[in-house]
């Protein structure tokens, strides 16, 4: 009997190796806001051409986490607090719909997950541990969009998230007064799934969750 072989899956391209490593350093801020992205150099950094590097910059450029200068090239972008509202206040509107088709494929089980992440945020607000306490955030609404049904949205989401995070490097916002007020407007959103509440009241309490940060950021610049 005959074996065909199946074909050898494709290896990944430069261009997305390259794409990557720098989204990667952007993020976990080892390239920080403003830091110039000179090609000769990070080809020399990484080992990779300059050529798969410029596509790999043009692609973060088109997310909007590298921006390109007058006089000075290529860099990693930098924000102001307004680009930080306008980004939360688009992403209140993604979070809304999607915590509202997410929500009827949550099992109690799920939900009570959520919930312990959420009081995990309220123990690194009583130790005043911010950094902990932004990464739960995430991880307490992502604990609700894993089972978002629609894909292209998750992607949306988790890029919007991505912009923000490295915004929130940038800018060195932090709104305290804010964070005590969001773990309890969590545990309301969570109470209003658990009961099987119409979608678009949950879809309304979530974006307003979102929005009530954005104006608490402006709130607080003003």
């Amino acid at each position: 009997m005959r074996v065909v072989k199946k074909p050898a899956k494709a290896k990944e391209s430069k261009a997305e190796i390259s794409y990557g490593l720098l989204r990667s350093r952007i993020l976990d801020g080892t390239y920080g806001p403003g830091y110039r992205l000179v090609m000769d150099q990070l080809a020399r950094e990484t080992g990779v051409s300059t050529i798969p590097l410029r596509e790999a910059v043009r692609r973060l450029q088109s997310e909007g986490l590298v921006e390109v200068v007058r006089n000075i090239g290529a860099r990693v972008a930098v924000f102001d607090s307004t680009q930080v509202e306008h980004t939360l206040n688009v992403l209140a509107r993604l979070e809304g719909y999607a915590t509202a088709i997410s929500s009827p494929l949550m099992t109690p089980e799920q939900i009570e997950a959520s919930r312990e992440i959420n009081a995990r945020m309220v123990e690194a607000l009583e130790e005043f541990d911010p950094t902990s306490f932004t990464a739960l955030n995430r991880q307490f609404h992502f604990s609700i969009y894993q089972y978002c049904p629609d894909d292209h949205l998750a992607n949306l989401l988790e890029s919007e998230w991505a912009r923000l995070d490295h915004m929130r490097r940038s800018t060195f916002t932090y709104v305290p007064g804010r964070a005590r007020r969001s773990v309890v407007e969590h545990e309301h959103m969570l109470d209003l799934i658990a009961m099987g509440a119409e979608a678009a009241e949950i879809e309304r309490v979530a974006c307003a969750h979102k929005i009530a940060t954005a104006e608490a950021l402006h709130n607080a610049h003003v």
